[in-house]
């Protein structure tokens, strides 16, 4: 059975990215698609890279660690390394967001008090020039 190989088009429409993007990847050496002239096809090799590649990035890691993360699976160890490792980012870019969210939070909660601060003011302000 041969592997079902996917054109740049079939790519985008199935990750919903454009072909800038995955040129991008290529270019980065991240995903190696066969090249038949000036045509991509895609192996399930490098839908499944992009699929890690996407969902590292949407967890805020760099293409650096990502590529790093993906050389691992070739290590021979059935992956452990490329786990542990992942595991180890993944918890530092948990640590990073749950910072950034408890700083949002803290931010949104001075943004309400302000706005409710504006809110009274201006209620005291538009009665007293109505009293006038």
């Amino acid at each position: 059975m041969t592997e079902q190989l996917m054109t740049i088009r079939e790519m985008c429409d199935a990750f919903e990215v454009t072909p800038r993007t995955l040129r991008f990847y290529e270019q980065k050496e991240l995903l190696a698609p066969i090249r038949q002239g000036t045509k991509r096809l895609f192996t399930r090799r490098d839908r499944a890279r992009l699929k890690l590649i996407l969902r590292g990035k949407r967890f805020g890691f760099s293409l650096e660690e990502i590529r790093q993360l993906l050389d691992l699976y070739h290590v021979g160890d059935q992956q452990v390394t490329q786990l542990t490792k992942t595991h180890e980012l993944g918890r530092q870019h948990l640590a990073d967001m749950e910072r950034q969210r408890a700083a949002l939070d803290e931010a949104i909660a001075d943004m309400k008090e302000q706005l409710e601060w504006v809110e009274t003011r201006l209620g005291e302000l538009t009665s007293d020039h109505a009293a006038q």
